[in-house]
């Protein structure tokens, strides 16, 4: 059972109060952020706000607090007299997201290369030996899980805080997407070795281009699991996508 400590706890005064319950409510977001990142909820399901808060052995106001800021950062929906649920994203939002991400991601890997230092790509170097373990065990989840810290690292080695920002608020919207990899799970390891590599050599164009062609392959995937239904056996529908969806600019 997961637990918060300090709950209940009253301090001196209406400021320490409120300090402790802001305090408590940034722990309650942090756990049900980690809750997301494990895959604890999947796409489409309804969140037992009851039960988390037995569970993490706290009032409702915290949690509801921390359920607020997940649904204005999209990964969470309050639907009128049903409940809160995990977002369910359509694939034409996939579609755009990656559409975004590649444009980002293909700057971040640019500014990286001016910025990456040995202790970096050190823990780069480790983050690969765990994917390989976990593609050949095909573990979607923990495949995942370590992507996006891959991906992570070259968000912080870009040293432009803006831009971090925007490639995690999307990053975050992407944990549904995951399960559609399954296919290409090999070649999307490769091609981290690829951005890897160029980001070792320091050589800017070849990272941006190998970020380009990573997210471009995964959008190709979901297009793929369109024609094949695959996406609607795992998200309970499918969407019709215009061939206007496609990713944007040229490859250095």
């Amino acid at each position: 059972m997961t637990s918060i400590p300090g709950e209940g706890r009253i301090g001196w005064g209406n400021a320490m109060v409120k300090l402790s319950r802001e305090r408590l409510s940034n722990q309650v977001y942090s756990i049900l952020k980690e809750m997301i990142a494990n895959y604890r909820f999947k796409p489409g399901t309804r969140i037992n706000i009851e039960q988390l808060t037995k569970e993490l052995g706290t009032s409702r106001t915290p949690v509801w607090e921390a359920v607020h800021r997940l649904i204005q950062e999209g990964l969470l929906t309050n639907i009128p007299n049903r409940g809160v649920f995990m977002v369910e994203l359509t694939p034409r939002t996939s579609l755009e997201l990656y559409t975004v991400r590649e444009a980002l991601e293909g700057l971040a890997a640019r500014l990286a290369v001016q910025n990456i230092d040995d202790r970096l790509l050190k823990k780069m170097k480790k983050n690969l030996d765990e994917q390989s373990r976990v593609v050949q065990k095909r573990d979607l989840v923990g495949y995942s899980r370590l992507d996006f810290g891959f991906h992570a690292m070259v968000y912080e080695a870009c040293g432009n805080t803006i831009l971090q920002e925007m490639l995690e608020t999307i990053k975050s919207k992407m944990r549904p997407i995951a399960m559609h990899i399954d296919p290409v799970l090999v070649q999307l390891y490769d091609e981290h070795l690829e951005i890897f590599e160029a980001l070792k050599k320091r050589d800017p164009q070849k990272a941006e281009r190998a970020f380009r062609v990573h997210n471009r392959h995964i959008i190709e995937q979901i297009k793929a699991s369109l024609e094949s239904n695959k996406w609607s056996s795992v998200h309970g529908r499918k969407e019709n996508v215009t061939q206007g969806t496609r990713a944007s600019g040229s490859t250095p």
